[in-house]
């Protein structure tokens, strides 16, 4: 068995795969310093269609694909799909799906309407990812949420996934980033980010607003630190979670070289 610390990164945007704020930028910066300080490191994103997998040469992982996620009684499959980042031996793994990733529009269509299954979207991908972490049979010491849709993930380790072997010693960290919609998610998110009776009255409360501040309050509130990974941070969440008894605050510092976060990565698994 590996000595080595693992981390995996769960973003809904990493460069050179997909630019939808300058967080992702920093995702790939990370991902390529914590593989250089020699950690195991893993990223997960979902494959939306806008990345093009001739370009970035992504393939299938059969031994992976087949995993049904089942939300609100119906099941939804998942092909699992890979590719090495450029420039450093890691693999990023894209979870795709042909009735909700493939559009080549991210979260709106080409008249910049919202998508109505934009909350089926979201629960599909959190729970997801986790589904694969299983399946992998990879322990993450470090699982580093980034981008609106991954706030329910430190929610469901917390909740639903605490038993799972494969999480019982995982730190989760989650980075509240800048506001990059105004819709709410849809008017069944809560229904069915509702994947078990282990989510509750309480952990629905987070995310009764059904929108994008939600989202960043769900992850930040159930993670075991916090990082804020834009200057623009709606100032409601930046109160609430600049000091919080318990948790590990990383603040914005545009200037920096990234280490304060690895050295996050290591107090946190030490």
């Amino acid at each position: 068995m590996s000595s080595k610390k693992r981390i995996l990164f769960i973003a809904n945007e990493m460069s050179p795969y997909l630019e939808l704020t300058e967080f992702a930028e920093i995702v790939n910066k990370l991902a390529v310093l914590s593989n250089d300080i020699n950690m195991e490191v893993r990223c997960i994103m979902p494959r939306f269609g806008v990345i093009n997998e001739r370009r970035h040469r992504l393939h299938e992982v059969v031994r992976l694909s087949g995993i049904n996620v089942s939300i609100d009684d119906d099941d939804y499959p998942l092909i699992i799909k890979v590719a090495s980042l450029p420039n450093a031996r890691l693999q990023v793994y894209f979870l795709d799906n042909e009735d909700y990733f493939k559009r080549k529009c991210i979260f709106t269509d080409e008249n910049d309407k919202w998508f109505d299954d934009n909350a089926i979207r979201t629960v599909l991908f959190c729970k997801g990812a986790l589904e694969t972490v299983k399946k992998f049979g990879w322990p993450p010491d470090i699982i580093h949420c980034s981008g609106w849709m991954t706030g329910l993930i430190p929610m469901f380790i917390k909740t639903v996934y605490k038993k799972e072997p494969v999480f019982s010693h995982s730190k989760v960290v989650y980075t509240i980033g800048q506001s990059t919609f105004k819709e709410k998610i849809g008017d069944d998110f809560v229904k069915l980010a509702t994947i078990s009776d282990q989510v509750g009255k309480k952990e629905v409360e987070i995310i009764k607003d059904n929108n994008n501040a939600a989202m960043f309050r769900a992850g930040a509130t159930y993670a075991d630190a916090i990082t804020f990974g834009a200057e623009n941070v709606d100032k409601k969440l930046v109160d609430e979670f600049s000091k919080i008894k318990g948790k590990k605050i990383l603040k914005f510092n545009p200037d920096s070289d990234l280490t304060e976060y690895l050295q996050l990565y290591t107090d946190l698994s030490a």
